[in-house]
């Protein structure tokens, strides 16, 4: 038995310019070897690009794709036999 107590888990900080855990965390997942900046660019390249390209605010596009790509019903394990 652990005698330290459970761990806290700890809150993704949000992102410097959109101020959004969900962009933020999309940066961390992006990230190869520990390279935050490299991915940040690159995020916000992308972010830049789907502004100029469709007049809209990025972080509404992206989160419409968040909402396009979760699954809609929730579907549960059922033994049979």
């Amino acid at each position: 038995m652990a005698r330290k107590g459970a761990t806290k888990i700890r809150e993704v900080a949000p992102d410097p310019i959109y101020g959004n855990r969900v962009v933020s965390k999309l940066i961390n997942r992006s990230m190869f070897d520990g390279k935050k900046s490299v991915a940040q660019k690159e995020i916000y390249t992308a972010f830049e690009i789907i502004k100029e390209k469709s007049g809209e605010d990025p972080e509404k596009v992206f989160e419409g794709a968040l909402e396009n790509i979760k699954p809609t019903m929730e579907v549960r394990p059922r033994r049979v036999g």
